[in-house]
C-alpha cells in the first residue's frame, strides 16, 4: 500500500511540474511579445516589468515543482527491486507512463465500497491474530488450573529377570516393588497468582480485539468518506477549472481590444494555475484513499 501511495505522489508531482513548465513557456513567449509591442509603442514600459515579474514567479514555482518531483522519484526508488532482491537504482530521471486521469478507480469506486460493506469485519486478517492468541491463552489458563489439582504417582519396579514365573498372582511375587504417592497442594499462593495472570491476559486480549475491531470499522468508514468526498471535490474542481479558463480567455480578448491590462491577465492566469494544481492534488488524494480502501478489502479472509 505504501508503495502504491508513493507512486501516486510521484505522478502528482510530475504533473504539477509539467503544469509549471507549461506556464513558464507561455509567459516567456508573452514577455517577448510584450517587449515587441513596447518597441512599437503599443504598450507602456511597465507592462514589460509586469510580464517579466510574472515569468520569474513561474520560474521559481517550476524549480520548486522539479525539486519535489526529483525527491518523490528518490522515494519511489526505495520500493524498486531487482530479481535477486537487490535495490534498483535509478541511473537517470524517469517519468510516469500514465496520468492520474487514466485510473479505473474513478469508475469502480462505488462497486468497491459495496464489496467492503458486504464483508463481515470479524473476518478481517488483522483480527485473526487475536483469535489465535485467544486460543493459546485459553490453553494456558487450563494448564494453570492443573496446579490446584492433587497429583497421584504410581511406581512399579522389577528387580530381576528370573525365568521362573509364579502361577498365581505373578504381579505380587518377590521380584516386584510398588508405590503410590499422593501430593495435595497446601500453599496455593503461586498457583492462584499464575491463574489470575492467565485470566488477565485473556481479558486484555479480548479488549485488544475489540479495540482492533473498532479501528478497522473506523478505517473503513474514514476511507469511504474520503473516497466519496474527494470524488465530489474533483467534480466541483473541474467545473471551477472550466470557469477560470473562460475568464482567462475573456480577459485575453478584452486585452486584445485594449479594454484590459496585463495585470488582470496575470491575475486570471494565476487563478487558473492554482485551480489546475488543486485538481491534480485532489485526484492524487482520491487515488490514495481508494488504494487504502482496496487494501482493506483485499485483506478479508473470506
Amino acid at each position: 500500500m505504501d508503495a502504491e501511495n508513493t507512486y501516486w505522489d510521484w505522478v502528482k508531482n510530475y504533473e504539477i511540474y509539467k503544469l509549471q513548465k507549461s506556464a513558464v513557456e507561455i509567459n516567456r513567449k508573452r514577455l517577448e511579445l510584450t517587449k515587441k509591442t513596447y518597441e512599437f509603442g503599443e504598450r507602456p514600459a511597465i507592462d514589460t516589468v509586469e510580464a517579466a515579474s510574472q515569468l520569474q514567479s513561474f520560474e521559481l514555482q517550476e524549480r520548486n515543482a522539479y525539486l519535489n518531483f526529483v525527491k518523490s522519484t528518490q522515494e519511489l526508488q526505495m520500493f524498486l527491486w531487482k530479481d535477486k532482491q537487490d535495490l534498483y537504482e535509478i541511473a537517470q530521471l524517469i517519468f510516469p507512463s500514465s496520468s492520474l486521469d487514466e485510473h479505473s478507480g474513478y469508475s469502480d469506486y462505488e462497486f468497491l465500497m459495496q464489496n467492503v460493506l458486504s464483508r463481515q469485519v470479524q473476518n478481517h486478517a488483522s483480527l485473526e491474530y487475536y483469535v489465535q492468541k485467544q486460543n493459546i491463552l485459553e490453553s494456558e489458563r487450563r494448564l494453570k488450573w492443573q496446579s490446584f489439582l492433587p497429583k497421584i504417582d504410581f511406581t512399579y519396579n522389577f528387580f530381576n529377570k528370573e525365568n521362573y514365573k509364579s502361577d498365581f498372582l505373578p504381579l505380587f511375587d518377590n521380584n516386584f516393588q510398588y508405590g503410590l504417592k499422593l501430593e495435595i497442594p497446601i500453599f496455593q499462593r503461586q498457583a492462584r497468582a499464575d491463574y489470575e495472570i492467565a485470566k488477565l491476559k485473556i481479558s486484555q486480549n479480548q479488549q485488544d480485539s475489540q479495540l482492533k475491531l473498532r479501528e478497522v470499522n473506523t478505517k473503513i468508514e474514514t476511507y469511504k468518506y474520503e473516497v466519496t468526498n474527494y470524488f465530489s471535490q474533483i467534480d466541483i474542481s473541474a467545473k471551477n477549472l472550466n470557469n477560470y479558463k473562460r475568464l482567462l480567455n475573456a480577459e485575453e480578448t478584452r486585452f486584445g481590444n485594449g479594454e484590459s491590462s496585463l495585470f488582470l491577465i496575470n491575475s486570471r492566469e494565476n487563478k487558473l494555475l492554482d485551480a489546475r494544481e488543486k485538481n491534480i492534488e485532489l485526484k492524487a488524494k482520491f487515488l490514495k484513499s481508494y488504494n487504502k480502501l482496496k487494501w482493506l478489502n483485499e485483506n478479508f479472509l473470506r
